[in-house]
């Protein structure tokens, strides 16, 4: 296992990394006019997170609908700043913390985690090329790892979505999961995400089994669909990223629900 995961994490598989949906920020069309009330919310998720037993934390803008591609104003770096700060008040300084910047804003996401004192970043479009929702999205390592030498972040980890989800890997179908990954380790990702078709549905056990073969070293993160009555199929994996199983019926745009994180916090601790 990477060493740096192992530091990180406590665990060594199936840590639970809950997901905070960060409403709609300045700038966004849905955008409800009180950043106070976006700070509001994400203290509240993180406190019931921390409450409840997840093992570390993900801050993500789900509600800036329609995303950005690759670049976002400063307005979105300095409230994702702000917001990320705002968990960090909350859970104490030992829970893993991360962020992602929708549509791929690999770079602002590395700038927020260095100045909020977060662990990891979740990036899209690390290596290979897809067509996103948002348009054609090229692959960023090299520019990526180079600016995270460059403002000194190196002990922030970089997990990478490989055939993510919401996406269209037609011109990468000769390319299998299992060597996409491989090229992501050779790229020195820190752990690759896999997912479903689409948020909220289930990743394929067996990708997950040919990553592992491939890259035996290389943590694999769950990155969607993940249920307390599916989760064991995935167990061997390092984390798994819960968003909309932790919602209100089970709805991404919903708050989080005490009772649902709960179970799966004790279905995974009973099974470990």
């Amino acid at each position: 296992m990477a060493s740096l995961f192992s530091k990180i994490f406590t665990r060594p598989t199936a840590n639970i990394i809950g997901m905070i949906h960060v409403p709609a920020l300045p700038g966004a069309p849905k955008f409800n006019g009180s950043f106070c009330s976006v700070i509001d919310t994400v203290q509240r998720e993180a406190e019931l997170y921390g409450r409840c037993g997840v093992d570390a934390i993900l801050v993500e803008n789900m509600h800036d609908l329609p995303y950005l591609r690759r670049s976002v104003g400063p307005e979105t770096t300095a409230a994702m700043a702000a917001a990320c700060c705002a968990v960090r008040q909350i859970v104490p300084a030992s829970m893993p913390c991360g962020i992602q910047i929708l549509a791929g804003a690999n770079r602002e996401a590395l700038a927020v985690a260095k100045a909020a004192n977060l662990q990891f970043v979740r990036a899209e479009g690390f290596v290979f090329s897809h067509v996103a929702d948002e348009g054609w999205m090229d692959a960023d390592a090299g520019e990526l790892l180079r600016y995270r030498r460059s403002i000194d972040a190196e002990n922030i980890m970089v997990f990478c979505d490989i055939k993510k989800k919401h996406s269209s890997h037609t011109v990468t179908q000769d390319v299998s999961v299992a060597d996409t990954a491989h090229a992501a380790e050779f790229f020195h990702s820190d752990g690759v995400i896999l997912t479903g078709s689409a948020t909220g549905h289930a990743a394929s056990a067996g990708d997950l089994k040919s990553v592992q073969a491939a890259c035996p070293t290389l943590p694999v993160i769950i990155g969607s669909g993940i249920t307390d009555s599916n989760f064991t199929d995935f167990s061997s994996a390092q984390a798994f990223i819960v968003g909309s199983h932790f919602k209100v019926g089970g709805n991404w745009k919903e708050p989080v629900c005490e009772d649902r994180v709960r179970r799966l916090v004790d279905a995974v601790r009973t099974s470990r």
